[in-house]
């Protein structure tokens, strides 16, 4: 067979318009629009399929890695990443121990927060004491109005250890702006300190000390377009300013970091990280760096802690792993997994292990780190690559017209957006619009909190500014949940939910299945059965098991004959719930019957409800 000879070719292609029509006839008349269209939370839609017509009137696909744009990444021989790990640098000797141990299972990137009051040159020696700097990447954090003097400790340290400068990789997390916006606080006045912190690490052409810290965006509840076009912005607030103050622009671009969040939309946050290099590069472009090099973007990659519960915390690992994939695929410069159980305890050994092992899993089974841009040329990606591109210009360019971001910043401009999506998201989750499983969704019914309670998380340190400005309000997803489950255990009475099942057994299966997973997400004790020939049986069998909360499970049509007779036989000695919303039941709440569980139901508002009825407080 010849090499240029195409397997199956006796096979027509059918055409874009073949596949329309085999979809009309299989849709029976459906709207296509309605039916299989997705309207994205991000502004734009999604068509259920695309091909290689579609692909071709993109510019993404044109691009090589390592190449301006670099939509492909930053590197051509691999996808290699930096696994990092933060540490807690209060005690200098226990966060060297920690991270000289951390060093031999896997890690190879270190983020140290330190102390602002004990900064010096002794405490620096004693923290990096046997790491090797020009080896693995090293990252500090401080309070901002301590940042200038870290960075001149660590290039008087580098000095002295007599370091190549060319092979020391690191970053100082210095964002004034993340403060504005996200306690308030006015940090305008140490924006100044940019251009000199820039000067203090010059000739460390890989140590970054500018951070764009819009993963506190996505910790808000930001979409993924908010967090994208958001971050454009932010980085060129920084940037124009460290231009403005005499920085040539290519040693500006190049001391800026981006520390992004990911969500749990997978293949679009693959697409967001692409399409922020793109959007970097053209932004940097227009300063006229002496070369492309400047251009581009490193990201430091976060799971997001948005997305975690404090209930069925193992699920938390699931979450992590898949937005672990997205980064690692898209070809981050490095990621920080958030260990499963940082919601209500400070992570342990088991859970910090567990973090860094999903990263090894990615490079040492799943070989994540060979390929460069796996996802390149898939037409989805390449599709949601360029639309979140387009949207997040939209939303850059509005910044823009507000007088750029500090200034959108000022006039609560970045907050009331970020708020109002953190508040769409609590309400869809409410309503189970938005899924999350374990709480809103398929909740473990038996579990107990067992003294577990949210971790509060403050920015910054505690110097004692007056706010000045618009805040974002910091809310996880499942956080209203949450409080509502714990409202139940810590009432000391456990409702029993007792689901009386009759009729139809295709019907009264589903709707048992259905309103049991609505009411363990308050956490009720949930007695399913099998099915009774009578009403008067299942209140019987429903009482007898001390039940709080009787709900029939049936269908529609049988409603009409069931529902009444178990309300009146019931007569008040417990709270009776019909499962569904039956054409019959404006005359059901007319004789009486108050409590309907359906799926247009707002589950967390009716749960409230029934906690309040119940005398659960």
């Amino acid at each position: 067979m010849s090499n240029k000879e195409k397997l199956f070719k006796e096979f027509k292609s059918p055409t874009t318009q073949e596949w329309l029509d085999k979809i009309q006839v299989d849709l029976k008349g459906a709207d296509f629009n309605k039916r299989l269209v997705w309207r994205t939370n991000e502004g734009f839609n999604v068509q259920p399929f695309y091909r290689r017509e579609d692909v071709l009137k993109l510019k993404t696909p044109d691009s090589l890695p390592d190449e301006f744009p670099f939509v492909r990444g930053n590197k051509k021989s691999d996808n290699s990443w930096y696994v990092r790990q933060n540490i807690d640098a209060t005690d200098p000797k226990e966060a060297n121990a920690k991270a000289l141990d951390i060093l031999n299972k896997g890690v190879d990137s270190l983020g140290f927060n330190l102390p602002a009051d004990n900064l010096s040159g002794e405490f620096i020696a004693t923290l990096l004491k046997d790491i090797r700097c020009d080896v693995v990447e090293v990252n500090f954090s401080t309070c901002k109005r301590h940042t200038l003097d870290l960075a001149r400790i660590l290039a008087s340290y580098f000095d002295q250890q007599e370091y190549d400068k060319d092979k020391i990789v690191g970053s100082l997390d210095w964002d004034p702006m993340e403060k504005i916006i996200m306690s308030g606080k006015d940090s305008t006045q140490i924006l100044p300190v940019a251009s000199k912190i820039v000067e203090a690490l010059k000739d460390y052409p890989n140590v970054r000390c500018i951070s764009v810290n819009s993963v506190s965006l996505n910790n808000s509840g930001a979409y993924i377009v908010q967090e994208l076009g958001y971050a454009m912005s932010w980085g060129n607030e920084y940037l124009s300013q460290l231009v403005e103050a005499g920085v040539e622009p290519t040693l500006a671009a190049r001391k800026i970091k981006f520390n992004m969040g990911i969500s749990s939309n997978y293949f679009m946050e693959i697409a967001k990280f692409r399409a922020a290099r793109m959007l970097w590069a053209d932004i940097v472009k227009q300063y006229e760096p002496k070369c492309d090099c400047a251009c581009r973007m490193c990201v430091n990659a976060t799971t997001s802690e948005y997305t975690m519960t404090l209930f069925d915390t193992y699920v938390n690992m699931l979450r992590s792993q898949t937005q672990t994939m997205s980064a690692a695929l898209a070809g981050v410069h490095s990621i920080v997994v958030t260990p499963f159980d940082k919601t209500y305890e400070q992570p342990d050994d088991f859970s910090e292990r567990i973090a860094r092992n999903q990263q090894l899993l990615l490079k040492e089974e799943s070989h994540f780190d060979k390929v460069v841009d796996p996802a390149a040329g898939s037409y989805y990606v390449e599709e949601l690559t360029t639309s979140l591109a387009n949207e997040a210009w939209k939303i850059f360019l509005k910044v823009e017209d507000e007088g750029g971001f500090l200034e959108a910043a000022k006039k609560g401009f970045v907050q009331d957006d970020i708020n109002a999506s953190n508040d769409k998201r609590h309400a869809d989750a409410a309503r189970r619009k938005e899924f999350i499983l374990g709480t809103n969704q398929f909740p473990n019914f038996t579990e107990l909190s067992d003294g577990k309670k949210p971790v509060d998380c403050s920015y910054g340190c505690d110097h004692k500014e007056e706010t000045a400005f618009k805040a974002i309000t910091k809310s996880r997803l499942s956080s209203e949940f949450e409080e509502l489950r714990m409202q139940t255990e810590n009432s000391g009475k456990t409702p029993t939910a007792f689901m009386l099942t009759i009729g139809s057994l295709a019907w009264r299966q589903a709707r048992a299945q259905f309103t049991s997973n609505f009411l363990a997400c308050a956490g009720y004790n949930v007695i399913d059965n099998l099915g009774f020939d009578t009403v008067e049986e299942g209140v019987d069998a429903a009482l007898q098991a001390g039940a709080e909360i009787v709900v029939l499970c049936s269908s529609d049509d049988e409603y009409a004959t069931y529902a009444l007779p178990a309300f009146k036989y019931l007569n008040g000695r417990a709270m009776f719930i019909v499962a569904g919303a039956p054409a019959c039941m404006d005359e059901l709440k007319a004789q009486g019957i108050e409590n309907f569980v359906h799926v247009r139901c707002n589950v967390l508002e009716t749960l409230k409800e029934y906690n309040a009825k119940l005398g659960i407080k």
